[in-house]
């Protein structure tokens, strides 16, 4: 059965946080399921996310709510094998809206470590606003 795999207590590491201000932008604002909170990046090409969740699971989908304006263009999913080896998933191209939007994987793939890389933004700055990912997914 689906559900989603990421919470508070999700493994998040992200490639920079606005002005170093993690209280305010860093990556816990990903999946605390607050309306209001974000994971605001700095500026720069690219930018991305690494997810490691608990344990090895049936990815399904990726779930992104971005502000618009600071939306991620030309994006990629990677994962990272038990070597550290990065391997290619998917390419994707969200919308610059501010609604949930939804990237099923082409085929469901285990995985326990994986990258979302943002190659540039919406923004002239490059820099990325999301209020809410969803990874959906069942454990091994």
């Amino acid at each position: 059965m689906s559900g989603c795999l990421t919470n508070k207590d999700s493994g998040l590491r992200v490639s920079s946080v606005l002005r170093r201000a993690i209280k305010e932008f860093g990556p816990k604002h990903l999946v605390d399921e607050k309306e209001d909170t974000c994971w605001n990046s700095d500026q720069g090409s690219p930018q991305w996310i690494e997810v490691n969740l608990d344990s090895l699971s049936n990815i399904e989908e990726i779930q992104i709510r971005f502000q618009g304006g600071f939306a991620g263009k030309d994006c990629c999913i990677q994962m990272t094998d038990e070597n550290n080896a990065n391997h290619h998933i998917m390419d994707f191209y969200p919308e610059d809206v501010n609604s949930l939007q939804i990237f099923k994987l082409p085929k469901v793939k285990s995985l326990k470590k994986f990258k979302i890389i943002f190659n540039n933004s919406t923004d002239f700055f490059g820099r990325i606003t999301i209020y809410e990912l969803k990874v959906l997914g069942a454990p091994i």
